[in-house]
């Protein structure tokens, strides 16, 4: 196994990347292409959403406030209290 030449990116049909690509700390350069040194087609992982290997990018997170009733939440704080 040791004996077998290391093939480049381009030989094992990895594809470059694609714009929302630029700025990941993944990507490796070889004869002026760049490719992502972790998944073969990189605008796979961007068709859903964000690329879950992206360095450089974060997923949005939505916090929801929910409204609570007040009369519930005064009888949870005096049950806390009972105990």
């Amino acid at each position: 196994m040791q004996n077998q030449a290391v093939k480049s990116y381009s030989e094992r049909n990895f594809k470059s990347v694609i714009d929302k690509c630029i700025g990941c700390g993944r990507i490796v350069e070889e004869a002026g292409v760049q490719f992502c040194k972790t998944y073969m087609q990189p605008e796979a992982k961007w068709r859903i959403g964000i690329c879950n290997f992206a360095t450089h990018a974060k997923p949005e997170i939505n916090l929801v406030t929910i409204r609570v009733n007040p009369l519930k939440a005064a009888k949870r704080a005096s049950a806390k209290g009972k105990k």
